[in-house]
């Protein structure tokens, strides 16, 4: 039909998927990696949470030949997570329990073989794809009222029953496409956009709570970070 078709495209964004294992890790500096990080500043160690305590490394994002880079990322070479054990629960800015780090020149990097022994999740090296179509979940306050206005039209004449009969959403590690919220969305707050999302991944022992994910936001402007999760 075309009216699901044009509601399909006006929504569709591309994004990368990554996927983890399945391959010998070369650990080279272009490498991404969940669980693991070896990539720092001379200066840089895993940095401490709010208690002093060791942070967990959560995720090494090395950007070199991804299929899909969203554009407020274009400048970036390496982006690197760590993580609290006591992880923020709300909307929290960067360096409160959890820390990421976004380098925009692979330049004065350094591989250091540095490792939280406490850390629950069992680092796998990643390998990635192109998310030709990624869509919002039915929450997402991103989908226009336009949009949101047609599909209650077709649920309401019985032509779908719902949205999800014409849309799949990606429960993965992602950058770019959309949030797949498990719960309501969010509001990052003005000028931010969502850009990273770091899933419950059962091979690498991590359960952020109860099968949620980790969504980070970039700010257009002050290039700020921002994080937030949600769960089942």
């Amino acid at each position: 039909m075309r009216e699901i078709q044009k509601i399909k495209n006006n929504l569709a964004r591309k994004a990368t998927e990554f996927i983890s294992g399945g391959f010998k890790p070369t650990n080279s500096i272009t490498e991404s990696w969940i669980g693991r990080v070896y990539l720092y500043h001379e200066n840089e160690a895993i940095p401490l949470d709010n208690d002093g305590e060791l942070m967990v490394p959560l995720f090494q994002l090395c950007f070199k030949d991804l299929p899909f880079v969203p554009e407020i990322l274009k400048e970036s070479k390496i982006i690197t997570v760590f993580i609290s054990k006591k992880f923020p629960m709300d909307l929290t800015p960067n360096g409160n329990n959890w820390v990421l780090r976004e380098y925009k020149s692979a330049d004065n990097i350094a591989v250091k073989d540095l490792k939280n022994d406490t850390s629950f999740i069992k680092p796998f090296p990643l390998s990635n794809r192109l998310i030709e179509e990624d869509y919002p979940v039915w929450e997402d306050p991103e989908i226009p009222d336009d949009i949101s206005d047609k599909i209650n039209e077709l649920e309401d004449s019985g032509i779908i029953d719902s949205y999800y009969d014409i849309i799949e959403n990606n429960y993965s590690h992602k950058i770019g496409g959309y949030a797949t919220y498990c719960q309501s969305g969010i509001d990052f707050g003005e000028d931010f956009e969502f850009v990273f999302q770091i899933a419950s991944d059962g091979k690498a022992n991590l359960n952020i709570v109860d099968s949620g994910n980790i969504y980070l936001a970039k700010n257009r402007k002050t290039e700020e970070w921002v994080f937030y999760c949600d769960f089942y």
